[in-house]
């Protein structure tokens, strides 16, 4: 019997798993790293359990504190969700011995499967096509360098134990590959635990296709069938969707009865994704088995009309599967987008900050919204920049992206950077709308996705300073509480009503006066555009308003013009923290001379590392950084001289 459940994880993946579990009517038990005493998965969680520490290491991976807290809570299941600890054999064993259910995969596929070594030697034992590469046990930069001279450069470095595109980078030649090879393995260290490495071709213009698997404890085996995530960048997946465009029925069913096979042989029950590369000619290829329900699980529920948190639950209970592969259902087309608090015009860096403005898409009509986040959260430095998925269904695949599309533009983030803009472009793309998809497609299309950023057009600035004017609170005067002079519409005694203002947006600046043209009604602005009224979203929280032009929303702020100049006399010469992180490497000293390109120092944040560079040869003046010290988003961090 399971009637509390513990979610080992957070954000998202927590909220969507007890969602399902209180409609189920079980209790469910949050755990919660000190800084996320406040998150949205513990206020909805029935019961919460502080485990300390900020760090997944000092937190969300701590397998003792997370089955004290199971035991402490009346728990007798824990879900890991999908990520952390999901995919650690030990922590299924660990929960086996404590005498509690793992709503998992046994320890002994984990162990298969979960080490992505391990499962591709087990596949090619199988006959299973593999993509070439070296899946040894030895791990020394030699042995490396050997298997990437075998399989030919570009070569694809891979996290053995992990999954989400964590300690996962590509080596174009071998000057490339001792620096990638050690920046990797930190990633993995850091974020699985476990730096173990294997090495594959980095095979061009392929298509990522996974099947969704589900096995019960008596024997049975069927695939929910397939999702296309080819749309990555980092190679993380950014668009997926269900079923796989262009598949035909037969290498549908070829594809699924190859996942199926490869559960069967290791014993697989629960959930589980088997990952292939597809490539042009229609051959598929094995690449990784994830022993858990995957982030892009809701597009399968979309088609299938599946709870599969629900089977999950029920199939730890000891139940049969409720269909068997001839009545799985596939009804229409679904597309899901994940929101990150990142930065795409800046190499896609975390982002951190205040959720000052945070506006979902309604559900319904086809409509979902899976998040872990609401207006006034913190986005920290220490986890994965997920805020939630947009998933949207239709009848076909364009109804799903049209109204994928309206969802996007119903959402509102201020406060932290987003890709909400960069999701925009890419369902709005001629290349997308034709199915054009592969692993390929962003950077493929980088100069439309990923446009320059221009200069804002005298219009928005006009359009800028009248919300900003009406939206200002008025002034009181107890005296005369009806006098012009407390008005905040610029009147002036035999003048011009007119405000003048000194504006900041997206590094900009602008002296403008507001003219009151456009008119403030709530929170929508009434303008005439091109010769056409329209209705633009201006938000004011405090000091900062949030203008919608152009399909994307915009942070406004007043500067004093006097203040600016003075910190343009600022430190010269500095390289600064592009996001808040903590250093992981100081690769320099005072003195030493590097060329232009050089790694100065690594910075960590939110389990992905990012090289600090020399923009150009010089000599290391200053450092005024160390490792393992937090940082800062603008700290200067090194002071090069020419």
């Amino acid at each position: 019997m399971i009637d509390t459940l513990l979610v080992a994880n957070r954000g998202e993946i927590a909220c969507r798993v007890m969602r399902t579990a209180k409609a189920m009517g079980i209790r469910t038990v949050a755990v919660h790293s000190a800084i996320d005493a406040n998150a949205r998965h513990v206020r909805e969680a029935d019961v919460a359990v502080n485990l300390g520490g900020a760090k997944p290491g000092e937190s969300y991976l701590l397998i003792d504190k997370i089955i004290a807290a199971a035991k402490a809570s009346g728990a007798q299941a824990i879900h890991p969700g999908y990520g952390f600890l999901s995919e650690n054999a030990g922590f299924a064993r660990a929960i086996e011995q404590a005498g509690l259910i793992f709503l998992g995969p046994p320890a002994s596929a984990i162990d298969a499967m979960g080490s992505k070594s391990a499962a591709k030697s087990l596949m090619e034992a199988a006959g299973v096509p593999l993509v070439p590469g070296y899946h040894g046990e030895k791990q020394d930069l030699g042995t490396f360098r050997e298997a990437a001279a075998r399989i030919g450069y570009p070569v694809l470095l891979k996290a053995a134990a992990g999954g989400g595109g964590k300690g996962m980078k590509v080596a174009e030649s071998e000057a490339q590959l001792a620096e990638t090879l050690e920046s990797a393995q930190r990633e993995a260290q850091s974020s699985f635990g476990d730096s173990r490495m294997l090495v594959e071709k980095y095979v061009l213009k392929p298509r990522h296709v996974e099947i969704q698997v589900f096995a019960d404890q008596h024997g049975n085996c069927l695939y929910l069938n397939e999702r296309d995530c080819s749309i990555q960048r980092r190679h993380q997946k950014v668009v997926e969707e269900a079923p796989a465009p262009g598949l035909s029925a037969e290498l549908r069913r070829a594809m699924g009865e190859a996942a199926v096979m490869a559960a069967q042989a290791i014993g697989y029950v629960g959930a589980g994704t088997v990952e292939f590369l597809l490539d042009e000619r229609g051959d598929f290829f094995f690449m990784e088995m994830n022993t858990r329900l995957q982030v892009e699980h809701p597009v399968t529920e979309a088609i299938t009309g599946l709870d599969l948190v629900a089977w999950q639950i029920r199939v730890a209970r000891g139940e049969p599967l409720p269909l068997t592969q001839q009545q799985v259902p596939l009804n229409g087309h679904a597309i899901e987008v994940r929101l990150y608090a990142e930065d795409p015009d800046h190499d896609f860096l975390p982002a951190t900050g205040t959720l000052v403005l945070y506006r979902e898409a309604g559900n319904g009509d086809g409509r979902r919204v899976d998040s872990g986040v609401v207006e006034g959260d913190s986005v920290s430095p220490f986890y994965d920049p997920m805020l939630g998925k947009l998933i949207a269904w239709g009848e076909n695949r364009e109804q799903a992206r049209l109204r994928l599309l309206a969802m996007l533009g119903d959402t509102l983030v201020g406060g932290v950077k987003t890709n909400l803009a960069f999701l925009r472009r890419i369902l709005a793309h001629p290349a997308f709308a034709a199915c054009e998809l592969d692993t390929g497609f962003i950077p493929r299309h980088q100069q439309q996705l990923l446009p320059a950023p221009g200069e804002l057009p005298e219009a928005f600035w006009q359009l800028a300073a009248d919300a900003w004017v009406q939206s200002e609170a008025p002034l009181e005067r107890d005296d005369d509480p009806h006098s012009p002079w407390a008005t905040r519409s610029g009147w002036r005694a035999g003048g011009v009503t007119e405000i003048e203002l000194h504006l900041s947006s997206q590094g900009e600046s602008r002296k403008v006066r507001a003219s009151n043209r456009a008119c403030l009604q709530g929170e929508e602005l009434l303008a005439e555009i091109d010769g056409t009224r329209q209705r633009l979203r201006a938000i004011r929280r405090g000091e900062t308003l949030y203008l919608q032009w152009r399909g994307e929303l915009h942070a406004i702020t007043r500067f004093d013009p006097i203040a600016a100049v003075e910190a343009s006399h600022a430190q010269h010469g500095g390289l600064s923290a592009p996001m808040n992180g903590s250093i992981v490497r100081v690769l320099v000293e005072p003195g030493q001379t590097v060329e232009a390109g050089a790694a100065l120092v690594v910075l960590e944040a939110m389990k992905m590392e990012h090289s600090i560079r020399a923009p150009q040869a010089g000599t290391v003046k200053a450092l005024y950084c160390r490792e393992g010290e937090m940082v800062s988003e603008g700290a200067v961090l090194v002071e090069l001289e020419p």
